[in-house]
This record gives structure tokens, C-alpha cells and sequence, in this order.
């Protein structure tokens, strides 16, 4: 398969992600939207690793999955918070930081 198709998912899965965290206002699904995007990342970084036969994008990928699973539960850890606060998971009303 050509380093071309590889992209072009990567861009398909980048933008879905992208336009996702654009529209949805349900933090669950913004945080997943963010993970597609994540791993969009990962299928470029090891489509061009292939490509060049290094080693350095499976790198890159191992990294970026560390720190999605970091983010993860981090924003978990906080939507559950807010839900304990606020009693609602709707992001526009999370301005306890406002206060």
C-alpha cells in the first residue's frame, strides 16, 4: 500500500476527530474525538517509519500513546469531578473556574 493511502486515512481519521471536538458538547465524546486525533497522528508517524525503515515513528507513536492514555485520565478524573459539582457533563456550563 502506497505512503499515500496511509495519509489520506490519516487525514480522514484527523478530520472526523477534528470536526467532532468542533461540534459535539458532551465531554466524553470530546475526549474521544481528541483520542481519534491522537491516532490519526500514530498511523502517520509509523506510515512514513515504514516508508523510510526507521524506527523513529513506532517511537514517536509509543510516545503519543503514553500521552493519550495520560490525557485520558486526567480528563476523566475531571469530568468526573465536574459531574460531582455541577450535576451535568455539558461543557458550556463548566465555569467553576470563573468563580
Amino acid at each position: 500500500m502506497p505512503l499515500q493511502a496511509y495519509l489520506f486515512v490519516s487525514l480522514v481519521i484527523f478530520a472526523l476527530g477534528a470536526v467532532g471536538l468542533m461540534l459535539r458538547r458532551n465531554p466524553l465524546v470530546m475526549l474521544m474525538c481528541v483520542e481519534l486525533m491522537w491516532n490519526a497522528a500514530n498511523l502517520a508517524f509509523i506510515a512514513f517509519a515504514r516508508q523510510t525503515q526507521a524506527m523513529s515513528g513506532q517511537v514517536f507513536a509509543f510516545v503519543v500513546i503514553t500521552v493519550a492514555a495520560a490525557e485520558v485520565a486526567i480528563g476523566l478524573a475531571i469530568l468526573v469531578l465536574l459531574f460531582r459539582a455541577k450535576g451535568s457533563q455539558d461543557v458550556d456550563e463548566a465555569d467553576l473556574l470563573r468563580d
